[in-house]
């Protein structure tokens, strides 16, 4: 049976056997891992993820596709017909039995959330190969003082090691969309060291002073409402914009501040998707 992409479901099927082989030689599966996939679509990583995996499970929305699926590969397979944001991760380790290797071609217009939503979920997630625009790609592996360093680069390489690899042409896909894609994989396993203190003031800190980006630290800070006092015991350059500092200086930024957790948790930020 044909089935037509679903532009409300940012439904793009790859069809470049090429990649999909490509795909899978990085994801590199091991017959005991468990595995998940996200948008398996009409299959085509599926297929090539059974040659090794006695069994997995995918995570698909499609009211058409996922009969397909449970019906194109049977027992071999374990179909959750529910949208990636409402399935926890954490439930499904406990099913699973192991630490989740995911992998998936999500729809890029709820890349952002998908990935926090993974992160919420460690340490139930051991790795992610997924792909995506190349636009936000570049912007999770970014450094700092870059225009695509932000949010996203901060968060995903503080909870993983991300690493690109590889471009895949819009010709691979069917329909073309509109943008490049790209292979990333997020370590999960070998996140940024040290931790920080306290990890939801840490979050705290990097969302408030991106969503003042083009303002000075001292300027983020402020809105966070921390007194003046204490802004000048830091030892971060506070004259710096956000986007000059590194990992680790949030990290220590978050942990000079850490008694002032209650006070800073309870201040209101501006949602950015940087």
């Amino acid at each position: 049976m044909m089935h037509r992409a679903k532009k409300s479901l940012g439904q793009n099927f790859l069809q470049d056997a090429n990649v999909a082989q490509k795909i899978i030689k990085v994801f590199d599966a091991r017959p005991e891992d468990g595995v998940v996939e996200i948008g398996p679509g009409k299959g085509a990583l599926t297929a090539l993820l059974l040659q090794t995996l006695p069994h997995c499970t995918v995570i698909e929305l499609d009211n058409d596709l996922a009969p397909m699926l449970q019906e194109q590969f049977g027992e071999k397979i374990t179909v959750i017909h529910n949208d990636i944001l409402n399935v926890s991760m954490t439930e499904l380790r406990e099913q699973i039995g192991k630490p989740i290797r995911l992998i998936g071609n999500i729809p890029y217009n709820i890349t952002t959330p998908i990935l926090f939503h993974v992160v919420d979920s460690l340490p139930a997630v051991k790795d992610f190969l997924v792909m995506m625009q190349t636009e936000v790609a570049q912007r999770i592996v970014a450094k700092p003082r870059t225009k695509e360093y932000g949010i996203l680069s901060i968060l995903l390489q503080y909870y993983s090691t991300p690493k690109m690899q590889f471009a895949v042409s819009r010709n691979s896909f069917f329909p073309i969309p509109n943008v490049s894609s790209a292979i990333l994989h997020l370590d999960f396993e070998h996140p940024f060291a040290p931790k920080a203190t306290h990890e939801q003031l840490f979050r705290k800190i990097v969302r408030g002073t991106f969503g003042k980006r083009r303002k000075t630290l001292r300027n983020g800070l402020k809105g966070l409402d921390i007194p003046v006092a204490e802004l000048e015991g830091l030892s971060v350059d506070l004259e710096l914009r956000p986007e000059e500092l590194s990992v680790a200086d949030f990290v220590q930024l978050s942990n000079e501040l850490v008694h002032l957790a209650p006070q800073i948790l309870n201040t209101t930020t501006e949602e950015v998707d940087g």
